[in-house]
């Protein structure tokens, strides 16, 4: 695996590949960090807190997290710099060391590509499901084609942005390495939903 050094953002969320997170950025550390990411041409890596806060003290980042991309940003009537995050390769976090400035830098593994499988049969409902709530919420994703909904990765990520899990439930789907197994996890998990799937869908 191809190892990099890399900064870190920790939150009390889980950045997904593929989704868009809102970010206020006010602490000087943090601050420091978008400044150097945009004199470099870099990225920075979102990683779900374990232990600790998201300001103040540096917290405990979980070992896996996801390079975040800045798509946009802007500064908000009460002066904080907001940032529109797109999460893109996930990766496993080596090593951590922090700076005299509070800031977690970290030794990361790039993960590989998710791979193109088709949604298989037993996944079927997943896709499905995944469609209705589509159809619902609309925005961003609201153009999907059957292209997509039949590409497991996409509609794995999808559904572990859209659907109300928890944090750690998030987390362990970004663990996965295999789009299949995220799926059967997925399944093991809608009863935890409450979706009324036979009737609607």
């Amino acid at each position: 695996m191809q190892s990099s050094n890399l900064a870190l953002f920790p939150l009390h969320a889980v950045l997904l590949p593929g989704a868009a997170l809102g970010l206020r950025v006010f602490e000087p550390r943090y601050l420091d960090l978008v400044r150097e990411c945009g004199r470099n041409g870099s990225n920075f890596g979102v990683c779900l807190i374990l232990e600790g806060e998201e300001v103040g003290a540096p917290a405990t980042p979980a070992a896996w997290g996801v390079e975040a991309v800045v798509e946009d940003f802007d500064v908000g009537a009460d002066g904080v710099l907001v940032l529109r995050l797109r999460g893109a390769r996930r990766f496993h976090v080596v090593a951590t060391h922090v700076r005299d400035n509070g800031q977690v830098m970290a030794e990361v593994e790039w993960c590989e590509r998710d791979s193109d499988d088709e949604l298989q049969p037993e996944h079927g409902l997943l896709g499905t499901l995944l469609e209705h709530i589509l159809e619902q919420v609309g925005g961003e994703y609201a153009a999907a084609g059957p292209a997509q909904l039949d590409q497991a990765a996409w509609v794995g990520w999808r559904l572990a942005e859209l659907l109300p899990l928890r944090e750690t439930q998030r987390l362990q789907l970004l663990q996965e390495s295999d789009p299949r197994e995220r799926l059967n996890r997925l399944l093991e998990w809608i009863p935890e939903f409450d979706v009324p799937i036979e009737e609607d869908l």
